[in-house]
């Protein structure tokens, strides 16, 4: 059973910073890309930031503000965010596409979610 866990959200105020954590645990051989989504009230989940072994990628509202790193030896994708503004306010989750057995295909897995709010 593999289970992904998220820590790091809270309340900020305008041009503050928050790093989000995101473990992997459980029944694991293999992770490929891991990414950070936010969904906000009203509207659709989208992608934040996605990193695999080689590259990593970030939605054009973020670009310059927030860091997507990951720890292989821990399992962990974290999300550095700075200069953080009212529109980054939601709920932020991790993915993964994790294979827990050489006779296993990926298979994506979700955070339970995490709430950030910019507010003054």
């Amino acid at each position: 059973q593999v289970q992904l866990v998220e820590s790091g959200g809270g309340l900020v105020q305008p041009g503050g910073s928050l790093r989000l954590s995101c473990a992997a645990s459980g029944s694991i051989f293999n992770i490929n890309a891991m990414s950070w989504w936010r969904e906000a009230p009203g509207k659709e989940r989208e992608l934040v930031a996605r990193i695999t072994r080689d590259n990593t990628d970030y939605a054009d509202s973020v670009k310059g503000r927030f860091t997507i790193s990951r720890d292989n030896a821990k399992n962990t994708v974290y999300l550095e965010m700075n200069s953080l503004k009212p529109e980054d306010t939601a709920v932020y989750y991790c993915n993964a596409n994790i294979r827990e057995t050489p006779a296993h295909y990926y298979h994506p897995y979700w955070g339970q979610g995490t709430q950030v709010t910019v507010s003054s």
